[in-house]
């Protein structure tokens, strides 16, 4: 019994200090965010989001976001679906490419995305941050989809098909309610990772202003008033940040349950 308490005592004690440790840089640009001369104040927040343009910004991360999960969703689990349930002529073949495009670094994509993209004309629109960031994102939501759906009886799609469903029915009508904790899990990942994108914001979004991501339009702003105005450069990095921690902290109840749920399964 003390033995157990002294773990649980200790188990609780590191996971306090990793949490110092993991909020203590964001407390640290918070404090310094609402620093000024008379004490609080959020006047930082205002001259930042008016100097910085960050509605704009905060926009173009919504509207580029929001439709790489959307787009990944439906690929990945139409994918996923006909892959567990379906007969796909070359399905380890393809899984296999998917793996590689999982594992590859994206970095050494960004110069053929740019030559290609450019001769689309697509430089500098949403298409040009959409498109790669869903090919970027589909190969883990296949295999992330792939692996719950993998883990649900053949019966119950047998026994549809044999009450006369649809390939359309079964997908909507029983595979979809039964894999919306996974595609919701998957969804906040992509979510996440499509926000904080950087790299290629930056490589593919260069000149027009009105599509540039909050990460990138951050990056121009503080490096333009790091070394005037650092309290605003910390308030302009809090409005940023604001929105993702939000999404995190709404949905981290449903991250974690998709995460166990696919475990558990």
């Amino acid at each position: 019994m003390r033995v157990a308490r002294r773990d649980s005592v200790l188990s609780h004690a590191v996971l306090v200090l990793a949490s110092l440790i993991a909020v203590y840089p964001l407390a640290t640009i918070v404090v310094r965010a609402l620093g000024g001369a008379d004490g609080w104040t959020l006047a930082n927040f205002a001259q930042a989001w008016t100097r910085g343009s960050f509605a704009s910004a905060l926009l173009s991360s919504t509207v580029v976001a929001v439709s790489v999960v959307v787009l990944t969703s439906v690929v990945a689990t139409l994918a996923a679906f006909a892959f567990t349930f379906l007969r796909v002529p070359g399905a380890k073949i393809i899984l296999g490419l998917l793996l590689v495009g999982l594992v590859l670094p994206y970095e050494v994509t960004v110069y053929p995305l740019y030559e290609m993209l450019s001769g689309f004309g697509l430089i500098d629109t949403y298409w040009a941050l959409i498109l790669p960031q869903v090919g970027l994102s589909v190969p883990l939501g296949v295999f992330w989809m792939n692996s719950f759906l993998g883990t649900l009886p053949m019966s119950l799609v047998e026994a549809a098909y044999l009450d006369g469903a649809s390939r359309r029915q079964v997908l909507g009508s029983i595979i979809a309610p039964l894999a919306r904790p996974a595609i919701g899990t998957m969804a906040t990942l992509v979510f996440l990772f499509t926000w904080n994108e950087f790299l290629l914001a930056l490589v593919l979004l260069p000149q027009n202003e009105a599509v540039q991501t909050a990460p990138l339009s951050l990056s121009f702003f503080s490096g333009a008033a790091r070394a005037t105005d650092p309290a605003v450069t910390a308030a302009a990095a809090v409005l940023v940040a604001a929105p993702i921690i939000l999404f995190y902290v709404l949905l981290q109840r449903r991250l974690i349950s998709g995460v166990v749920d696919g475990a558990v399964k």
